[in-house]
């Protein structure tokens, strides 16, 4: 029987007062880490609050967040009920940060994330700061650049992409271990380790077949959409027949995973996509593009539905039947992605400037009408979001400002939703 001695082996032989986080040195972490383990579910919740704004705080991860990795992979595998499922969930976090995620269309860059990596290790940076040490008269500047220097020549990260590799290694050295938790029987575990799994290409010949196997199996809707998501990330064209399946599922959220993993695998370079299956699979996301999102919902473009079924329906070869789409979801979408994704598809649906004088709203096509409500209700906060939305509407004949689009959709100058 593993025991909390067992969980938290080696914690007191990092020296984690000579760690940093978001808010200082880490000599907090281990308290945390205890309190994980421990029995009161209040102190629980607490600790992994703590963690994930100390160790992954607003995305970034820190010089100690890699040294946290192995005590929650086994807190993962083997701690208290409560504690496991947000130790993998942490354990994404500090894997990839929030704007990784959202790239999820394309996958995991991880050759371009090395490489960004390596381009600012401590050995790379180390003889530039030398080299301005050697010429800085000043004598404040001289003691700031001494200690970067000496802290890079320590072999310690400054660089964000660094720090955060250096935490995605050390996340990816634990996954073989972790595998084992697809066959947990809490499906909210299986749920956080399949979303986990879609992150790591590298060991995306023993987490497909893994995933597919789940996905088979899984009694779970939002499990079994997850995994089969993070199929279509990791896989290529050569499962589009498979994942084919699912597309006859009962479940709605099922046959939008399946269709999404499908338009998923369209994307990779090893062979072309049969055409008939990428329209059916393109027909399902357009079902889920008008109807309400389910609940609940998977974690992918953080739990986004309509974003993330309108950002692949954009990443696909345009269609009427894809823009139409991207169309629907425009009103569900988040206020902070709605804005561009208007102005993403909005050379498709309107493809040549309304006439002068302009028609009215009502008379203009479906998908028209809805990116401009879905422009007009934002509140005034995201109106530029995206940059100059009115630059972009005035040449497509459209009303400049939001007022004047509010007015033309019919909606009242005030009382916008967001």
């Amino acid at each position: 029987m593993i025991t909390y001695e067992d969980l938290l082996a080696g914690l007191d032989e990092v020296d984690w007062a000579n760690l940093n986080h978001a808010y200082g040195t880490a000599d907090d972490v281990p308290g945390h880490l205890r309190a994980l383990c421990g029995e009161d579910e209040q102190a629980q919740q607490k600790a992994f609050a703590d963690l994930f704004d100390h160790l992954a705080h607003q995305g970034h991860r820190c010089q100690a967040s890699p040294y946290a990795v192995p005590f929650l992979a086994r807190i993962a595998l083997a701690g208290p009920r409560s504690a496991r499922e947000d130790a993998v969930h942490l354990l994404t976090r500090l894997a990839v940060d929030w704007d990784e995620e959202r790239e999820i269309i394309d996958g995991t860059d991880i050759a371009a994330w090395r490489a960004e990596a390596a381009e600012n290790s401590p050995e790379k940076l180390l003889p530039l700061f030398e080299e301005d040490l050697a010429t800085e008269q000043d004598e404040q500047r001289r003691r700031n650049l001494q200690s970067t220097r000496d802290w890079l020549a320590a072999g310690n990260p400054i660089d964000a992409r660094d720090c955060s590799m250096r935490s995605y290694d050390t996340v990816l050295a634990e996954l073989p271990t972790l595998f084992t938790l697809l066959d947990d029987e809490n499906p909210r575990v299986r749920t956080r380790t399949a979303y986990l799994l879609a992150w790591f290409p590298e060991l995306a010949d023993t987490s497909v077949p893994l995933l597919l196997g789940l996905a088979a199996h899984e009694q779970d809707a939002v499990a079994q959409a997850t995994s089969l998501v993070a199929v279509g990330i990791l896989g290529t064209t050569a499962l589009a027949g498979t994942l084919a399946a699912w597309l006859n599922a009962e479940d709605g959220l099922v046959r939008w995973a399946a269709a999404t993993a499908i338009a998923q695998t369209s994307r990779s370079e090893d062979a072309e996509l049969d055409a008939a299956l990428l329209d059916r699979a393109v027909a399902e996301l357009a079902a889920a593009a008008v109807a309400p999102a389910p609940v609940p919902v998977t974690d992918y473009h953080q739990g986004d539905f309509h974003g993330h079924t309108a950002e692949l329906l954009l990443a696909l070869p345009p269609s009427p039947t894809a823009r139409a789409a991207v169309a629907a979801c425009l009103p569900s979408i988040n206020p902070w992605r709605r804005a561009y994704t208007a102005k993403a598809v909005l050379p498709d649906l309107f493809p040549s400037p309304l006439p002068d004088p302009r028609p009215e709203y009502a008379s203009l096509p479906r998908p028209q009408q809805q990116l401009l409500y879905a422009l007009a209700d934002l509140g005034e906060g995201w109106w530029n979001s995206a940059g100059d939305i009115g630059e972009n509407l005035t040449a497509h004949g459209l009303p400049a400002t939001h007022a004047e689009l509010r007015a033309y959709v019919g909606l009242p100058s005030e009382g916008c939703r967001w």
